[in-house]
């Protein structure tokens, strides 16, 4: 049997990457970006200025190390733009009840919105998550809730990067979305 000439490979032409736009675009449009996931502007300027970032992987080290380094102030304003997590549209009345006020009741106590990352809870785990979570964090002292709601909004910008990053959407969308079907 003999084969016919093979073809010469064909070559895609390269296409920028949601990464590659980010790491040029303009330094006040990084910014932007960035404060839409960070929600604190030093964490977005420090982010900003520090372009460009090889890799996913770098630029979410890059996000952690700095997160480990917000101030009072800092972590305060990424909280102020936070809010609680979509619950799915099947929950109970009684449900959300219980989740206002227990959310309430966190706020009252910590003087912030509750923040939770929730990117890895079964949807039909969500309700109970959250419930969970703030009685249990409402044991916590303010400066022992001050390093978890830190860490929280660590995992949040770290979620909403990745979607943006992966030019799956924009940071104003939450990245807090629970995962699909588990």
């Amino acid at each position: 049997m003999t084969r016919g000439p093979t073809l010469p490979a064909h070559r895609l032409p390269y296409l920028p990457t949601p990464l590659d736009a980010f790491n040029t675009a303009r330094a006040d449009e990084a910014r932007t970006l960035l404060l839409h996931c960070l929600r604190s502007a030093r964490w977005a300027h420090r982010m900003a200025d520090h372009r460009p970032y090889p890799d996913l992987g770098a630029l979410l080290a890059a996000a952690d190390e700095a997160a480990y380094d917000l101030s009072p102030a800092d972590l305060a304003e990424a909280l102020a733009d936070e809010s609680l997590p979509e619950l799915p549209e099947d929950t109970y009345s009684a449900a959300h009840m219980a989740l206002g006020a227990a959310h309430a009741a966190y706020e009252a106590r910590f003087g912030h919105a509750f923040v939770i990352y929730l990117g890895d809870v079964p949807p039909d785990e969500v309700i109970d998550h959250i419930l969970e979570a703030i009685r249990s964090r409402l044991a916590n002292d303010p400066e022992e809730e001050r390093v978890v709601a830190a860490e929280e909004v660590r995992r949040l910008a770290r979620g909403r990067l990745v979607v943006l990053l992966r030019g799956a959407g924009s940071c104003a969308n939450s990245a807090n979305t629970p995962a699909p079907g588990k």
